[in-house]
């Protein structure tokens, strides 16, 4: 006789009571409450310093994404009623730091300028140019000698060119030296060793003190005292001054007023002050891409061999991942699982190594490739540069590369076809490429489709692959453009940005990598639908 249960969601699994009423959630524990509080409060006290940190160190937007998926987090925890969200707080918390703030940063970046001469903000600009100074008409200029304390404190001995004399320090600033001041040693005589708890510095202590020197912010009637070498030290001037209300930049030594414009403080006769500063620039970075000879001439070339490799990188370790695995799936096989582990040992060796390994073995004067064909057929390719025989090395290694891959996918999916429909196609006189053709082929591609638009995508961003074996050389014989004859999109993008000499643009680089990014979209959206379509068929 069965008991009957006394839990009622065992009896009830659906959560409906007799009456016809959801069934109440069972009233948490103290001790959960307390372990999920604890948890709670060592989460937030980390994110509260991490954002601390991140706010200090000018990073705001990102500190401000930190609180809120801390309070994300907390609300998640806290109310029962959003029980199920608790197991997928981590993966959206991940989400959200690694896929979806990257994504909005790119477009972010995409519009600006920011690159080589644009890297800091504009107040960080302010800041580094109102440490600039200039000796402005009738500055002194002094010999100085500099004296110590053990508390580290310093004074200063100055002697301008008409040979007065000024004692200097942080506290008093400048004033007239008087034999009080020196120690009482004779104004205008020998300096002693030691002047009021102060102890001389020797030359090479100076220099080991001279950046502490400058920051002293010692100031007379004329400007702040620089010290411009160990010898000499002028009153200077800040060159630059800012001011925030009319948001304008004046250089104090011409008289020059400078505005903001493209990331630069600029003036009305087009002089520019750098560096400049990060700044939004709307579409132009999108221009660029599309009127600029250097950029818009090679991107259709390279967009058709990027598809092409693409293509027929999926074709090519697709039907020969396919052929090994029609091969390995044959139970009469002797010694299978050798055979399945010697061929998939490819895809466990690292790209990096497997790839720089055929470099060598394809190498034009060593390499083992060449020495067969010279051998055999008496020819020695030239795989590195020629750029069609470069494409075909590169094929070919990503063969050898990705057909491990396509072997393991479409062996399971012949394993998961019903053995009976052969038999019923046996009985119906359907011979070996008629099955393949009309049964295997089908029911194969319904589940490794969604793979095969994976690896597509892939190799359309195989950036890896074309650095290491070719750097997307041979180079353009007109020597018009940066790009490589086996350059693909993301090679491209890379060589165009960071590595064509010009120093690094990750405005334009992010702007290029946007409309990547949409262009395999839609190819990916097309040919998902293609795969529901030829799913409906089958």
């Amino acid at each position: 006789m069965l008991r009957k249960p006394s839990d009622p969601r065992l009896s009830n699994p659906k959560g409906v009571s007799e009456e016809g009423g959801a069934l109440e959630r069972p009233t948490t524990s103290i001790t959960d409450l307390l372990v999920r509080l604890g948890g709670l409060a060592f989460i937030d006290a980390v994110a509260l310093w991490f954002a601390y940190r991140l706010f200090s160190n000018g990073a705001a937007v990102i500190g401000g994404l930190v609180l809120f998926i801390t309070l994300l987090v907390n609300v998640i925890f806290l109310f029962n009623g959003l029980y199920p969200w608790r197991w997928l707080a981590p993966g959206l918390v991940l989400l959200i730091l690694m896929v979806v703030y990257p994504v909005v940063y790119m477009v972010y970046i995409a519009f600006t300028n920011y690159g080589d001469g644009h890297l800091l903000t504009k107040e960080q600009v302010v800041a580094q140019l109102g440490t600039q100074y200039f000796s402005g008409e009738g500055g002194a200029t002094y010999k100085w000698t500099a004296f110590r304390s053990d508390d580290g404190r310093f004074l200063i001995h100055l002697e301008d060119e008409q040979g007065n004399t000024f004692v200097a320090s942080k506290e008093n600033g400048i004033r007239p030296a008087t034999p009080e001041l020196l120690g009482g040693a004779p104004v205008g005589g020998e300096l002693p060793e030691q002047i009021n708890g102060y102890q001389q510095l020797k030359r090479l202590q100076v220099l080991r003190y001279l950046g502490d020197l400058n920051k002293l912010g010692i100031t007379g009637e004329q400007g702040p005292l620089r010290f411009n070498s160990l010898d000499s030290a002028s009153i200077q001037q800040r060159r630059f001054t800012y001011d925030p209300a009319t948001d304008q930049l004046r250089n104090n030594e011409t008289g020059k007023v400078y505005t903001p414009k493209d990331g630069f403080f600029t003036a009305p006769d087009g002089e520019r002050v750098t560096p400049g500063f990060a700044a939004v620039v709307g579409w132009r970075n999108f221009a660029r891409i599309f009127t600029s000879p250097e950029i818009r001439q090679p991107f259709l070339g390279v967009f058709v061999w990027t598809v092409l490799f693409a293509l027929l990188s999926v074709l090519t370790t697709f039907s020969l991942g396919l052929a090994m695995a029609m091969v390995l799936n044959d139970k009469q096989l002797p010694v299978r699982g050798l055979w399945r582990s010697l061929i998939i040992i490819p895809y466990t060796i690292p790209a990096f190594i497997s790839a720089l390994i055929w470099v060598g073995l394809f190498n034009t004067v060593h390499g083992p490739i060449n020495k067969a064909l010279e051998s055999l057929f008496g020819i020695s390719p030239d795989w590195f540069s020629d750029a069609n025989l470069a494409k075909i090395m590169i094929l070919a290694i990503n063969l050898w590369l990705g057909f491990p891959y396509m072997m393991v996918i479409c062996l399971g999916a012949l394993q998961s076809i019903p053995s009976d429909m052969y038999e019923a196609a046996d009985l119906d006189g359907a011979g070996p490429i008629q099955k393949f053709r009309s049964l295997t082929l089908p029911l194969l591609l319904v589940a490794v489709a969604p793979l095969l638009v994976g690896s597509f995508a892939f190799n359309f961003n195989n950036f890896t692959l074309i650095e290491l074996v070719t750097e997307g050389n041979p180079p353009d014989p007109n020597g018009a453009s940066v790009a490589g004859q086996t350059d693909i999109l993301i090679s491209y993008t890379y060589r165009l940005a960071f590595a064509s000499g010009r120093g690094t643009d990750f405005g334009l680089a992010a702007a290029i990598s946007l409309i990547i990014f949409m262009i395999v979209a839609a190819i990916t959206i097309f040919n998902f639908r293609l795969t529901r379509r030829l799913e409906e068929v089958t």
